[in-house]
């Protein structure tokens, strides 16, 4: 059975997340969303994801709080971007932030937040260097963003999964 359907979870998870997206029960929705399920599966046994133990489990509703939290923020603060625009001119720009970081999947969730927090988005990771490039909607102090998201994010991040 396990050769059949080697994510389980994954493939289920798929075929409700089409299902919701198509707001349909009907038997062709079914059909597709268990036919594109198992076929992801699939592609992840190729691309061989590593397993990742969790830590701390406390920090992780500490960690979303705090997401969910600065999601808010951010949507306020781009809403007041756009509003006065015509008054001031937005002052976006680029910050380059050194990250400790190295577990895979927990940069791949850091990825997700910052893209996911309106007014920032991950553009880049070397890996050799350790250095994060992102772009800040309105950036006034690039020390204090570097220091947010180190503190905020990749500090939780690094209890949690390594």
């Amino acid at each position: 059975m396990r050769y059949w359907f080697p994510y389980p979870l994954l493939s289920l998870s798929l075929l409700a997340l089409w299902l919701l997206i198509n707001q349909s029960l009907s038997t062709g929705h079914i059909l597709l969303g268990s036919t594109l399920g198992i076929s992801w599966a699939w592609i992840m046994v190729n691309l061989q994801p590593d397993k990742t133990r969790l830590h701390k489990f406390r920090r992780i509703a500490v960690l979303t709080g705090h997401v969910a939290i600065d999601v808010v923020r951010s949507n306020l603060t781009v809403m007041r971007v756009i509003l006065r625009s015509g008054s001031r001119p937005v002052n976006s720009g680029f910050v380059a932030i050194d990250l400790s970081l190295r577990d895979d999947n927990a940069l791949a969730l850091l990825a997700c937040i910052l893209t996911a927090t309106p007014g920032t988005a991950w553009l880049e990771f070397d890996r050799q260097t350790g250095v994060l490039t992102i772009h800040v909607l309105d950036l006034e102090n690039g020390a204090r963003w570097s220091e947010l998201i180190k503190r905020r994010y990749e500090a939780p991040l690094k209890e949690i999964f390594e």
